[in-house]
């Protein structure tokens, strides 16, 4: 940024000397011009690019959530049989 400000002091310094103290203030205002005249320039480029840009599709409206269906329960399995009873007092028992 130094460097900027020091090479528009020199610049300006040149002009001074080969356009004469008297001169300058013509100058500035030409200067002046072109910078509104840029601005402007630059502003109605923005205004353009805003219209060429497509216009936002309105979203279609969305259907209310719906509850996520439960998957079906596991199938149960049938209770283990029941161990064989032993034999009683009087039954057969094994020959």
């Amino acid at each position: 940024m130094d460097k900027v400000l020091l090479l528009l002091v020199i610049a300006l310094i040149i002009v001074i000397v080969w356009r004469g103290p008297k001169t300058l203030p013509q100058i500035g205002q030409m200067l002046g011009r072109g910078v509104k005249e840029a601005r402007k320039e630059a502003a109605e480029i923005k205004t353009e690019m805003r219209k060429d840009e497509p216009a936002a599709v309105p979203a279609a409206p969305q259907a209310p959530p719906v509850a996520p269906v439960a998957p079906p329960p596991a199938p149960v399995a049938p209770p283990p049989a029941p161990p064989p009873a032993a034999p009683g007092p009087g039954a057969p028992g094994p020959a």
